[in-house]
């Protein structure tokens, strides 16, 4: 791991987090992860929270019709992460709204944050583009996941 640490980070309880190796493809000539890539990992973080906690995979959703899009993203980062590493992501919901959700997306490893991203998603219907409600189905889950990571 790197010897950089950021400020200290304890996953709540009931929050869900995936550890996901940092790659030579993700890395720059130092060996650091390039920027860019951190957007990979929170999406990919993002897609095993709908396969893994809402049982709805982009698959299904897209599937139906729908698609959840990120429309904004930010991320600060605290300490670099280099090839090898072996990244946590713990995903929290800081809002659900009538057609989007703001995730906070925390990469850490050995008690120590490495960046910290939010993104909001949109829902929308496939054929038009056009943003629509959370369908029911899925915003039930994402409710009861805000309750159990206690992060509501």
């Amino acid at each position: 791991m790197s010897g950089e640490a950021g400020k200290r980070f304890a996953p709540p309880p009931g929050a869900f987090s995936v550890t996901l190796p940092i790659r030579f493809s993700q890395c720059d000539a130092a060996g650091i992860v390039y920027f860019p890539h951190y957007f990979d990992l929170v999406h990919a973080c993002l897609e095993d929270w709908y396969e893994q906690v809402l049982s709805f995979g982009f698959t299904k959703l897209v599937g139906s019709g729908h698609g959840a899009p990120i429309v904004h993203a930010e991320c600060d980062f605290s300490a670099p992460s280099r090839m090898g590493d072996r990244v946590q992501l713990t995903l929290l919901v800081e809002r659900l709204g009538g057609a989007s959700v703001t995730y906070r997306v925390i990469g850490h490893a050995d008690g120590f944050e490495r960046f910290n991203a939010k993104i909001v998603t949109a829902f929308l219907a496939l054929a038009t583009g056009k943003a629509v409600p959370i369908p029911s189905e899925i915003r039930g889950k994402i409710e009861a996941y805000q309750a159990a990571a206690q992060t509501a």
